[in-house]
């Protein structure tokens, strides 16, 4: 019998590092108990399976599913791969939509950076993030961190794991020279891997006496991605993130 649940299909960059699946399929895990009406899976673009076109091959007939980007910018990923697999999916017998990713900064994913800071009295923060070449994705993150650091009410500075601009160790030192004492590194990461590390390690090395660990499977984060799913649904909206 065809199975009538929606299946909400999560897609990962993915990594070599297991604990970035870990993470994402703790998310998923985090997804389908707050909305059991869905069937929920996890994917991954490279390293981990499987990948977004596999689960969407392994469905029924009829079957409706959307994707949703795990990604925090609209880089190469979310402009080039998400749109490949649309394009792969569209011989098989099954209905799908994508969400937009998951940035730029909204309410909800601040909140759940905010939630992974740990509150030891920081007086700036540096929103750490992967980095990318895209000089449009990458503004995103430097608008992040100023919206961070309106909510916070602290001197805040965007950095990159790679690609263009400062790293986390340039922005806690800025900070510093600037007058802070207590410099946090907010992470602008949904798991972890290489890059959250060379940031966390980068970070402590320059003097942040706190750490944020990655969004992981945050109340705030699962809100999101319902969000984004019920915008692409038929019926009212959802409200926006």
């Amino acid at each position: 019998m065809r199975s009538a649940r929606l299946t909400v299909v999560l897609v990962a960059h993915g990594s070599r590092d297991p604990r970035a699946a870990a993470s994402t399929s703790s998310l998923a895990r985090a997804v389908a108990r707050a909305r059991p009406d869905w069937q929920v899976r996890a994917s991954y673009l490279d390293h981990a399976g499987p990948r977004p076109l596999d689960v969407l091959a392994g469905l029924p007939g009829g079957s409706r599913a959307v994707l949703v980007p795990l990604l925090l910018t609209a880089a190469y990923h979310g402009r080039v791969d998400l749109p490949a697999v649309i394009r792969d999916a569209s011989s098989l017998p099954v209905r799908v939509t994508a969400t937009d990713v998951l940035g730029p900064a909204s309410p909800l994913l601040l909140a759940a950076v905010s939630r992974r800071l740990p509150s030891d009295g920081v007086d700036a923060v540096v929103l750490a993030a992967a980095g990318t070449r895209d000089d449009s994705a990458r503004q995103t993150v430097a608008d992040a961190a100023e919206a961070l650091g309106r909510r916070l009410g602290l001197p805040s500075a965007a950095s990159y794991a790679s690609g263009p601009g400062e790293r986390a160790d340039e922005a806690v030192r800025r900070l510093t020279a600037a007058g802070a004492r207590r410099v946090g590194m907010a992470a602008y990461f949904l798991a972890p891997g290489l890059l959250y590390d060379t940031s966390v390690r980068a970070a402590r090395e320059a003097g942040a006496v706190a750490v944020a660990e990655p969004l992981g499977n945050t109340p705030e984060l699962v809100r999101l991605i319902a969000s984004r799913v019920e915008t692409v649904l038929p019926g009212p909206l959802a409200a926006a993130a």
